[in-house]
């Protein structure tokens, strides 16, 4: 299993959207490191979901429920379909990210544009840990 962080502006589609509509297709993705990470995802994998912008904070955890599909007429962007698993007990706030040592190599820090980004297994761990606290 991998893991991921998804980000998303919560008045365009937030955490909130996702648990009333059940599912949805992560689409709209149009930069191309994005793009890969989203072709790299397997069903089972599980992402972050980050509110990005105003309250710049993970919410809750989804997992990918269908491998990537073509996402536009032209074919080179990517779709993966997603499901909420259930919210964090508590937002994880890119200040606490930020302030944690641990994370300093955490790939939303240093790539901090890409609205998908890879987080190793150890990381997840400790951004789980810090949800609970």
């Amino acid at each position: 299993m991998a893991y991921w962080v998804l980000r998303s502006e919560p008045d365009a589609y937030s955490w909130d959207d996702l648990v009333r509509d059940g599912a949805t297709e992560w689409n709209g993705v149009r930069n191309y490191t994005a793009r890969n990470f989203l072709k790299e995802m397997a069903v089972g994998d599980e992402a972050l979901f980050y509110h990005s912008n105003t309250e710049k904070a993970a919410v809750g955890i989804m997992a990918v429920t269908r491998t990537w599909q073509p996402d536009g007429d032209d074919g080179k962007w990517a779709s993966v379909a997603v499901k909420p698993v259930r919210p964090l007990a508590h937002p994880v706030t890119l200040v606490a990210i930020k302030a944690e040592p641990k994370l300093a190599n955490l790939m939303m820090l240093k790539q901090s544009r890409l609205s998908v980004s890879k987080v190793e297994p150890d990381e997840w761990a400790l951004l789980l840990k810090m949800a609970e606290t």
